[in-house]
């Protein structure tokens, strides 16, 4: 159904980019590698031609620092589209299906064929990179793509659109800018697949319009991601890494440490090593330290200061120094301690630069407390004891895990990428994400008049029926 408050020009523009793309389309699966990979190789150089303009844009929608958009955006994005230039023709050949003896004599393979028109969604805490990285996927694929970037960072919005004009015409790639009546009324549409990124509430709302199309949908949600800390561990290594993992893009992102577990013994330690963590690499008075981004609007500030407000009405205690700045929706680096598991901050993903650590005595209990929630989109171990990671692996599910490390495995580009149960499902990036936007045809060949299923052929003769019994026992 079409939101009842949408533009009637977005609905125009909707209609008329459909008709189009739809036409188009053939042409566009009908492409090979190497125009595919002239189409990926163009939109790096129009990425890399405009790499200050997209620092002044995510610096505009969030000051974002100059040195994270690099990274997180534009080095993420190429990278992406590098690893998918590469291996896009050994992608695009059909694989061998090996025989069974059931199908002695046959041939089977595997064709990866472009899904069609397909929408994505991307949110505003990685503007570029979580708008174009898809975008990657989906074009080395061979479809047409409608790509809705966020509302919240306009000035980001505004770039992709221009970077997407020139490489592509709105018969392939359509950038269509607007809020959420806007992605009501694109959703409203029929789609081949539908890619979304945000939150758990959104991505309901984007499954329930895929239903009535039957629509199959890849969501990357969120979740609170834990950070399991054994006393045993290189604490200095473990203080390090999560002050990374959680402060960049102002915490603002789905896969940075949400808590802290960390082994009871250890917890006096390794506050005060994230307290000068934090203190050397952020802390203005530290001279140099590293510009933090600001929370991505008022109401995601009120938010998170009131999830900070009631934890520490819970009992919690703040053991980092900072203060909020409203009018520029800047939040401190901040680490709070004897934290409630009942306290709202342990309810929602935080997405905010706020660490609650929570400490346990016995292993079983730290999983146990992550199993009594959903299973998260990441989740991080720092032990050197195998028996302690391999005990974590095997009694918890989550999306995706990094041992010894935060964030960094999202970048790994022959990882799948993606979460479970709430915090989503479908996988991205690389062969994987290549294959997300693929219908992969499984395809079987009979040359010869009559194969082995000809024996099992009525009428059921005795004979017949102890080929069936013997079938059943053996193949």
């Amino acid at each position: 159904m079409v939101p009842a408050d949408a533009p009637a020009e977005i609905l125009e523009r909707i209609a008329s980019i459909r008709a189009r793309q739809m036409l188009h389309a053939p042409a566009v699966a009908a492409t090979g590698a190497r125009e595919r990979q002239q189409k990926l190789l163009q939109l790096e150089q129009a990425i890399l031609a405009r790499r200050q303009a997209i620092r002044d844009a995510v610096w505009a929608d969030f000051r974002k620092p100059e040195s994270e958009a690099d990274i997180s955006e534009i080095l993420a994005t190429l990278s992406e589209a590098r690893h998918t230039r590469r291996h896009l023709a050994a992608w695009m050949r059909p694989r061998r299906a090996p025989a069974t003896l059931a199908f002695f004599g046959s041939r089977a393979w595997i064709v990866p064929e472009p899904r069609g028109r397909v929408l994505i969604i991307s949110p505003w805490n990685f503007p570029l990179m979580l708008s174009l990285g898809p975008l990657v996927s989906a074009v080395a694929a061979g479809n047409c793509v409608v790509l809705k970037p966020s509302e919240l960072t306009p000035a980001t919005a505004k770039l992709i659109r221009e970077i997407v004009g020139e490489v592509f015409i709105e018969d392939e790639v359509a950038v269509i800018e607007g809020d959420a009546r806007v992605s009501g009324a694109l959703l409203s549409e029929p789609w081949n697949h539908i890619f979304f990124t945000g939150s758990t509430a959104v991505g309901r709302v984007v499954m329930r319009a895929a239903a009535e199309h039957l629509c199959p949908v890849t969501l990357e949600l969120g979740g609170k991601s834990p950070a399991i800390v054994e006393a045993a561990t290189d604490l200095d290594e473990a203080a390090k890494k999560i002050v990374w993992g959680k402060l960049s893009n102002g915490g603002q992102q789905c896969i940075a440490p949400d808590y802290v577990l960390v082994e009871k013994a250890a917890e006096a330690t390794l506050i005060e090593k994230l307290q000068k963590e934090i203190a050397h690499r952020y802390a203005p008075e530290s001279g140099g330290g590293a510009p933090i981004a600001s929370i991505i609007d008022e109401r995601h500030f009120r938010r998170i200061s009131a999830l900070i407000d009631d934890a520490v009405a819970d009992g919690a205690e703040i053991v980092t120094t900072g203060e909020r700045d409203a009018r520029l929706r800047h939040l401190p680096p901040t680490v709070l301690r004897n934290v409630s598991s009942t306290s709202s901050i342990m309810m929602e993903e935080i997405f905010g630069p706020v660490l609650p650590v929570l400490t346990w005595e016995k292993l079983d209990d730290a999983i146990r407390f992550v199993n009594d929630r959903q299973p998260p989109l990441a989740l991080y171990v720092f032990s050197r004891n195998e028996r302690v990671v391999d005990a974590v692996l095997r009694g918890t599910r989550a999306g995706t895990t990094a041992i010894n490390d935060v964030v960094i495995h999202f970048s790994h580009p022959n990882l799948p990428f993606g979460g479970f149960m709430e915090s989503g499902f479908g996988r991205g990036h690389g062969k994987e994400g290549f294959e997300t936007f693929s219908n992969l045809r499984s395809v079987l060949e009979q040359p010869r008049p009559f194969g082995p299923m000809a024996l099992f052929y009525p009428p059921y003769t005795p004979s017949v029926r102890k080929l069936i019994d013997f079938a059943l026992r053996w193949l």
